[in-house]
């Protein structure tokens, strides 16, 4: 089973989203640069093991990058998470992860890179909004992505509303990237694109995406977000998946694509 540690801020809201998934890896800490972040206190409840690396007890980046360096490695994870990590690492931390660090961003990449993304985007007036797993690179916000989700941007929408649809999406996406993570499913290409590798059978084979589809998938499951409410059917494979029922503020249904999962075709 593959280790992840995880790295929060604050609430730590798509941190309960990857722990209510029930993935089949061990979360082997939960890392805070804030004392009374509100996520610590969750995940000791689960009692998952937590630790906090102030930032503001070093002097500079570099030494508060080695801190959180010598703390993740104490657990030798295979994956490390930035789940609302509101901290931005430098190149060495970002090395010495390469290839096994990811993160979530609001917005779909690489449109909006930063902070106030929801504003900016109603701000440009554009028409689709999202949100994007990816690895982490030197280069802010525009690491190798692994899945996003779209969602239209509504006339009504203010900041709060549109980042509520989004957040929503984020708590589908990031459970469903770190499990292709641990199923060691991902590759970087050369490209600096992300190739999703067909799924493997217990013998080894590769699944038929028709004859194989895990029964989860047949049977229409769906995903949970950190507050236990259902958030739409589970990601496919590949392509887009569309999320039918999805209802706007005010009752009235969303256009067709809130939802949509746009994810790495897989290799046959």
């Amino acid at each position: 089973m593959k280790k992840i540690v995880i790295l929060i801020s604050g609430r730590g809201s798509n941190m309960r989203a990857i722990l209510a998934a029930r993935l089949p890896v061990n979360v082997a800490s939960v890392i805070s640069n804030e004392p009374a972040a509100d996520g610590l206190a969750f995940a000791r409840g689960l009692g998952i093991t937590t630790r906090v690396v102030e930032h503001r007890s070093y002097f500079d980046r570099a030494a508060f990058d080695a801190a959180l360096a010598e703390e993740i490695d104490a657990y030798a994870p295979d994956l490390v998470v930035l789940a609302g990590f509101m901290r931005i690492l430098g190149d060495d931390f970002v090395r010495h992860y390469a290839g096994r660090l990811l993160n979530i961003h609001p917005s779909l990449l690489p449109a909006f890179p930063g902070l106030h993304t929801h504003r900016r985007a109603l701000e440009a007036g554009v028409k689709v909004h999202g949100c994007t797993v990816h690895f982490v690179t030197s280069h802010l916000d525009f690491g190798p992505i692994v899945i996003q989700a779209a969602v239209p941007v509504l006339p009504a929408d203010n900041e709060d509303l549109l980042a509520a649809r989004v957040l929503a999406q984020e708590h589908r996406i990031y459970p469903q990237a770190i499990r292709w993570f641990c199923e060691g499913r991902l590759e970087i290409t050369p490209r600096a694109t992300v190739a999703l590798k067909a799924a493997q059978s217990a013998s080894g084979a590769p699944v038929s995406p028709s004859d194989g589809a895990p029964a989860s998938r047949k049977q229409g499951s769906r995903l949970r977000d950190a507050t236990g409410r259902e958030s739409g059917a589970a990601p496919s494979d590949a392509g887009v998946a569309s999320v039918s029922g999805v209802t706007s503020p005010k009752g009235a249904p969303v256009l067709p694509f809130d939802g949509a999962l746009l994810s790495p075709a897989p290799d046959s």
